[in-house]
């Protein structure tokens, strides 16, 4: 469609673009016509605001006389227009430092990393985690009432992961405690996959001391894990509290919390994450254009990175509302992958 737009329409069209990204108002003919190098009439400028407007580029707010792009219209800016930006030498020494390994797990710098991306996008940062699975350093279970427990699984490097499983109603508290045991003297230093086949054996051939209620445990723990962990990783997720210090109006609060729910749904976020590691570069997803976060009129940047193998091995970027500074954004997240992508073994 960028071909159809003559210098005339594009160049308005792109300081329309540019200037709602900085401000979030609607912009009008006047505003336009500051902005503009080139001499146009107000009245110019509204003839080609509404031309953009009938192509589904623009759109009018409620009952205001400025426009602002449509979701089309920013994938069209993205696709054709941005002039993407580079970063600052202190942005850069930032994500360098920040990524550093310093003797941390890989946990800790991956969440450092996020929390830095989150800081200078001032959006919420994301990151898919590798595929691995790692030694084991304790597993326990916790009571969370009638037929429910946690299972909190620990690795040696530090990664804490959680979930909730369905237990016997009435189980008593002994057999929680005896099903951690059990499962700390075999899992650690192991990974879960190496310890799940120690304990099946184990109970296949009967050498275990476990009463029927306690082994119940231990095989709903194991299984909750195995069907869970490994195809796709773990997710984090920084900085939400930042979508809410630019919200200008109570629709754009209404959006911040359907996005809110959209970040809840890990599983989902886990296999959107997972899909972009089988494209390469930078993605953009704006709006509707991922039914995630269809309701909640946000972009997501996200780049993956790859090991020292070239093995794409998780992603990492930001979500923010549609009007994220994307010339900024881009080149962030995609030095940020880099960065993270020369740790990997």
């Amino acid at each position: 469609m960028i071909s159809e737009l003559n210098q005339r329409s594009r160049e308005i069209f792109r300081h329309i673009v540019e200037a709602y990204v900085q401000t979030g108002e609607p912009v009008g003919s006047r505003t336009l016509s500051r902005r503009l190098t080139t001499n146009l009439s107000p009245a110019t400028i509204r003839n080609v605001m509404a031309d953009l407007e009938e192509l589904g580029l623009l759109m009018a707010p409620h009952t205001s006389a400025g426009r602002v792009p449509t979701e089309a219209g920013l994938r069209l800016f993205v696709n054709g227009l941005l002039e993407i930006g580079d970063l600052t030498e202190r942005e850069r020494e930032d994500i360098e430092a920040g990524c550093q390994a310093r003797g941390r797990s890989l946990p800790e710098v991956l969440e450092e990393a996020t929390n830095l991306l989150s800081g200078l996008s001032s959006c919420a940062g994301l990151v898919l985690a590798p595929k691995t699975d790692r030694p084991l350093k304790h597993i326990e279970f916790v009571n969370l009432g009638p037929g429910r427990a946690l299972v909190v699984l620990v690795t040696e490097d530090g990664l804490v992961e959680n979930r909730v499983v369905e237990v016997a109603v009435g189980l008593p508290p002994s057999a929680l405690q005896m099903a951690s045991n059990y499962l700390n003297a075999r899992v650690v230093g192991r990974t879960l996959s190496e310890a799940r086949a120690m304990i099946q054996k184990e109970m296949e051939e009967q050498r275990t001391q476990l009463d029927s209620l306690t082994r119940k445990v231990v095989e709903t723990g194991l299984a909750t894990w195995s069907g869970t962990r490994g195809s796709q990783g773990y997710l984090i997720v920084r900085g939400q509290a930042r979508l809410l210090e630019d919200v200008t109006a109570l629709s754009d609060l209404e959006r911040i919390r359907a996005l809110f729910e959209a970040l809840e749904t890990r599983e989902q976020m886990m296999r959107m994450l997972d899909a972009t590691g089988r494209a390469e570069g930078v993605q953009i997803f704006i709006g509707a254009e991922n039914d995630l976060f269809r309701h909640a009129g946000c972009s997501m940047i996200v780049s993956p990175y790859a090991n020292t193998k070239d093995q794409i091995v998780g992603a990492i970027g930001v979500i923010g509302p549609t009007r994220i500074n994307y010339a900024r954004i881009i080149p962030m997240v995609d030095y940020t992958a880099k960065v993270i992508g020369r740790l990997m073994g």
